[in-house]
């Protein structure tokens, strides 16, 4: 018989004696923060695997986009072959960018112009800047679940305990029998809303961190982007001594 298996067997049957034993003491109001706090978990894991793979997504486009639009001789060449990349927000504030300056071109008749004026430019350039606040928005929603999860479930738990301590020793008080027999299992089920709480809360607060750092980096790069765009269209389409 493998022995290691055998105790790590007895062990994990053990562990779940206890954890099954210790919800068998726990008050009505532990119970339901635990509920609660493993509700909030399943969202917050949730909302963590949706924004890492919509930001891995995102890294990955603004990539592909950022190498053919270098490769442009003119920068309104994307924009004229009515190519579409969605879930890239680099390509939606180039095609914000490029939608403005094209209206700004068009001449009376409808013929697209050789430069534009500084007024127009700086009407190019605020189209970006209100794009690129909008893609940063888009990708930061539903990072306040996370840091919800991180401030408050900690909070939840230590309620829970607080509240399950209380009434154990309002218990003991009332029987009159202070023995360690009697405390125990009230303290230890008031306790495992803290460790469900902890549960919640370093998670999120791992995932929140490395998010909110991708966000960063995102929102930079899109900041970068809008520049060297305005700038590309300014060398182009503005008209000299402007």
């Amino acid at each position: 018989m493998n022995i290691p298996f055998f105790l790590a067997a007895v062990g994990n049957a053990q562990g779940k004696s206890q954890l099954v034993f210790v919800w068998g003491k726990a008050t009505l109001e532990a119970k339901a923060i635990i509920i609660f706090l493993v509700i909030f978990s399943i969202m917050a894991w949730s909302v963590m695997i949706a924004k890492a793979i919509q930001m891995r997504r995102a890294k990955k486009l603004n990539a592909y986009f950022s190498n053919e639009f270098r490769t442009q001789k003119h920068v309104l060449d994307i924009f004229d072959r009515r190519v579409q990349a969605e879930g890239c927000p680099m390509f939606v504030v180039y095609q914000a960018g490029s939608i403005e300056l094209n209206s700004r071109l068009k001449g009376a008749e409808g013929e697209r112009r050789k430069f534009v004026s500084l007024k127009g430019i700086e009407h190019v350039k605020r189209s970006l800047e209100n794009m690129v606040a909008q893609e940063s928005l888009k990708l930061e929603s539903g990072l306040i679940l996370l840091a919800i999860a991180v401030s408050g479930a900690p909070f939840l738990g230590l309620l829970g305990t607080v509240w399950g301590v209380m009434d154990t020793f309002g218990r003991i008080a009332q029987e009159g029998s202070a023995t360690m027999a009697a405390m125990a299992p009230g303290v230890a089920a008031a306790l495992i809303t803290t460790v469900a709480g902890l549960l919640v809360a370093i998670p999120s607060m791992f995932g929140y961190n490395w998010l909110v750092h991708n966000l960063r980096v995102l929102t930079v790069e899109l900041d970068n982007f809008a520049q060297e765009l305005i700038s590309k269209m300014e060398t182009e389409y503005m008209e000299e001594g402007e």
